[in-house]
């Protein structure tokens, strides 16, 4: 799985980068003397324009003099360049080397972003083992990157038998040191019950805790807890407003659900303009739901002029990732010809697939249909939903 709050390399706490010293020609001058200290240092200031203009190139430069005599941290940061294409060709296997450098020494940075590498397979053979391995060593040191990471691995099981209870405590750790992503997981296990009793209350709050630091999934669940009154008063308008934080960040559940409350002017005035932009935001990234909703704008002409092919196509898009709702509305298409010939075995297809995906308002077209058809044509039509549910998962 992608630890995605590991793939922004080179953010380090800003009290830490106050404490490097800042570019200065007398720092340079023992850098250039072959002090691997100040090459380190130098490579630093170059690296985040600190007291000089930033050029990755230099600072690639100077972090190999400092790595090549075994300066751990420059090693690790050999390794973000590489990582990263900083100064350098991107090139995961240099990055993995460089990173094995400095963690097989103890620094903690370089133990995550190591089992980062075993985890994604970059580099290396993808082994979860080995990212737990590393994981762990670092989250035993303190990190809070490493804690989080190691308890999507026991939360998940990868590398690990899956235990609920460690990934909690692993998630906790990382969480009361003010990392936004673990506290948006262990808002998760509170609001599953995963590792602890259930507690809206508790998962409300740690959300809080992470939306506040601009978490868009924290954001997201936020607005949920609100929207549906879970561990806080039930309030439309926080729900929207957390809704449109993680929409904003391109979130496309967040998007679909903003479109939902600009649809039902549900914490915000009713506007079926601003609902279609938001469904289409959505749609556009894959999301089934928000495909289905934007059929429906196109089909009633809700927030754009009506236009059953557009209504169709979306229709279509939602109805082939399995949404029975997306699948009965294209049937009806089939049915009358809206956006596309009229055709009464595609239209029974697709009904009786909604049907069979637990959607009874589809029974109606199903039932009219197998009146019209011929035993032949119905036989013909049964065999495809047959094969179709061999290759798409039930709903």
């Amino acid at each position: 799985m992608k630890r995605f709050i590991l793939i922004f390399v080179g953010l380090l706490c800003f009290t830490l980068l106050s404490a490097l010293p800042a570019y200065s020609d007398s720092l340079l001058q023992k850098a250039k003397s072959g002090d691997a200290e100040a090459q380190y240092y130098i490579g630093r200031a170059y690296y985040d324009g600190n007291g000089v203009k930033k050029d990755y190139n230099q600072a690639f430069q100077w972090f190999k003099s400092a790595a090549e005599k075994g300066i751990t941290e420059a090693q690790y940061w050999m390794g973000n360049c590489y990582y990263e294409g900083k100064g350098t060709k991107q090139d995961y296997n240099e990055a993995f080397s460089w990173y094995k450098q400095a963690a097989e020494q103890g620094f903690a940075d370089a133990q995550n972003r190591l089992g980062n590498c075993y985890s994604n397979g970059e580099g290396v053979k993808q082994d979860y083992k080995e990212a737990l391995r590393w994981y762990k060593a670092a989250a035993e040191q303190g990190y809070a990157k490493a804690q989080c990471n190691l308890g999507i691995c026991y939360y998940y099981g990868e590398g690990v038998k899956q235990d609920y209870n460690e990934a909690f405590r692993w998630y906790k750790a990382a969480a009361e040191q003010g990392l936004a992503y673990a506290q948006f997981h262990l808002g998760v296990c509170y609001l599953m019950g995963n590792g602890v009793k259930q507690d809206y209350n508790e998962a409300s709050r740690w959300f809080k805790a992470a939306a506040e630091q601009g978490d868009a999934k924290a954001q997201f669940n936020l607005g949920i807890c609100y929207y549906n009154g879970e561990g806080v008063k039930q309030d439309y308008n926080e729900a929207f407003r957390w809704f449109k934080a993680a929409a904003e960040q391109g979130l496309a559940d967040a998007q679909f659900n903003l479109g939902v409350c600009y649809s039902n002017g549900e914490g915000v005035k009713q506007d079926y303009n601003e609902a279609f932009r938001w469904f289409k935001a959505a749609a556009e990234q894959g999301y089934a739901k928000a495909q289905n909703m934007l059929g429906i704008c196109y089909y009633y002409g809700e927030g754009v002029k009506q236009d059953y092919n557009e209504a169709f196509r979306w229709y279509k898009a939602a109805a082939e990732q399995g949404d029975y709702i997306a699948q009965s509305a294209l049937g009806l298409c089939y049915e009358y010809g809206d956006g596309v010939e009229q055709d009464f075995k595609e239209a029974y297809f697709w009904y009786l697939i909604s049907y069979r995906n637990g959607y009874t308002s589809a029974e109606p077209g199903v039932k009219m249909l197998e009146d019209i058809l011929t035993y032949q044509q119905k036989q013909e039509v049964q065999n495809r939903v047959n094969e179709w549910f061999k290759t798409h998962p039930k709903e």
